[in-house]
């Protein structure tokens, strides 16, 4: 690697691991392991998609963990759909937006020049890598604590389990509301190891003219993941 590219690499790092401390209180020493949980896969295969898989899987163990303790007595029901708001997308990336993630994103150009730094789905995967890069060099009572100071906040905010609705569900109840037929789901790519999957999902309300595509480690993450983009772009964009 030229000198030059190396130094802007350990600068990244150094400042990718100050903000890793000031936002989930956890203090990293593995610079080279944050920056690949912090670089798309625009920018290479080495890249944040095998840490998202892993933050992914620790953060939804810690939350149902959270909620369970939490909500004594909820169902098993209201508890699924209480974490699915928790580690949705959608709340995941206004975490990271909130955090100031996207100051430390790596990107390649094509995704610079489109605001992917600011993309709630690139985002979020990068949080859950983050999550990832905690638990491997620090274990899982860092991971745990990173998580509660991140999410932790949430839990007084979520409303009763019978006012959530996925994606999927809220965009199918406006085209019905509305007399528009429903979305249609179609799986574009599917790529990686088959025990590391990604999911590229294009969801289109023909009617209306309105495509959204989404990636995500399993088809119905990327396929609520492309409701909620699409749910963004609808005329009347309140959710």
């Amino acid at each position: 690697m030229p000198r030059r590219a190396a130094h802007r690499n350990s600068q990244q790092g150094s400042a990718a691991l100050a903000w890793v401390e000031r936002s989930t209180g956890c203090r990293l020493e593995n610079d080279a392991l944050l920056v690949e949980a912090l670089t798309h896969r625009s920018l290479g295969s080495r890249n944040y998609e095998r840490l998202e898989f892993l933050g992914d899987a620790v953060l939804s163990f810690v939350v149902a963990e959270l909620l369970f303790r939490e909500f004594d007595g909820a169902a098993e029901g209201e508890l699924s759909r209480y974490r699915s708001a928790l580690v949705s997308g959608e709340t995941l990336g206004a975490i990271a937006l909130e955090e100031g993630l996207g100051e430390h994103l790596r990107l390649g150009e094509g995704e610079l020049k489109s605001g992917g730094f600011r993309r709630n789905s690139i985002l979020a995967d990068a949080l859950e890598a983050v999550i990832g890069a905690i638990y491997l060099e620090l274990g899982m009572p860092a991971a745990r604590s990173a998580i509660e100071r991140l999410v932790g906040g949430r839990l007084a905010e979520l409303p009763a389990a019978s006012e959530l609705k996925d994606p999927k569900t809220r965009l199918q109840e406006r085209l019905q509301a509305r007399g528009i037929s429903l979305p249609r789901y179609e799986v574009t790519e599917v790529s990686g190891d088959p025990h590391n999957q990604r999911f590229t999902v294009r969801c289109e309300v023909e009617s209306l003219g309105l495509v959204s595509e989404a990636t995500g480690t399993s088809r119905r993450r990327a396929e609520q993941e492309a409701a909620s983009h699409l749910l963004g772009l609808m005329p009347d964009a309140r959710r």
